[in-house]
């Protein structure tokens, strides 16, 4: 099954609504993508942003094929949870995608595989593209670890998934997030094949084939090209790259 790439950027905590139309105009410009029709068929881009942007940047972005995405949810509908965003709420303004268990909100804010389980879940039910992130700290790859740690976040994250088909999962290793390291493209590969072995053992090969993996550490226009051309690496989540149009265009171009 042929997985078309996908190029996602996260925005963290940075870019206020004025900076929207200005960063869209520029990023579209640079791509070329009002040139060649074909570009939203042959590469998927999705900017997950702060929850403060999501119904301004719909609607510069969507209509051009550019997915919007939250940066997190809560598994329930509605309920007493002060200062969380519910699946339903992130719909109602056209939002079709929303990362999952980024290492930055269990590293700090508490996230856990049974909530990652909850949130990817809640994101199938209601037709929201779940990418669910999965990664090892530097202690854990140096202990031998990253095997275990990642099959055991996607066992748990996919335990009550029937069907994951649409879902992506993306592997950032914690130790090369903002740190300007980054794994080699033939580490990245190697833990991206382990994954792959898993989906396929875990659904059998029509599903497990085709459900894309990403990756996450500190990708730029320097590795990107090296990055994509590994066999189970179907693109990436990108972070302070994505923050300037210009850059993310060069990635964008280098997965066409």
């Amino acid at each position: 099954m042929k997985r078309i790439k996908m190029l996602a950027g996260n925005w963290k905590m940075n870019k206020l609504n004025r900076d929207l139309a200005g960063f869209f105009e520029t990023f579209f410009e640079s791509v070329g993508w009002h040139q060649d029709e074909s570009l939203s068929d042959r590469v998927d881009v999705l900017f997950a942003v702060p929850p403060t942007l999501l119904a301004h940047a719909v609607p510069l972005a969507e209509p051009s094929g550019v997915r919007i995405a939250a940066q997190n949810i809560h598994w329930e509908t509605a309920g007493a949870f002060t200062g969380e965003v519910s699946v339903p709420m992130i719909k109602e303004v056209g939002v079709s995608a929303t990362l999952i268990g980024h290492s930055e909100r269990r590293q700090y804010f508490a996230e856990t595989d049974v909530t990652v389980a909850k949130k990817t879940k809640a994101s199938l039910v209601h037709e929201v593209l779940p990418i669910v992130c999965v990664g090892e700290t530097l202690e854990q790859r140096e202990a031998g670890l990253t095997q275990d740690v990642v099959a055991r976040q996607v066992k748990v994250a996919l335990a009550d998934i029937q069907d994951p088909k649409d879902l992506i999962l993306a592997y950032e290793p914690v130790w090369a997030i903002g740190t300007g390291r980054s794994a080699s493209a033939a580490q990245a590969q190697e833990v991206h094949a382990e994954i792959r072995g898993l989906l396929l053992a875990l659904f059998g090969h029509s599903i497990g084939s085709g459900i894309r993996i990403l990756y996450g550490g500190s990708a730029t226009p320097n590795n990107i090209g090296e990055l994509l051309s590994q066999k189970d690496i179907d693109g990436a989540l990108v972070g302070g790259a994505s923050l300037k149009p210009e850059d993310f265009a060069k990635m964008v171009r280098a997965a066409l």
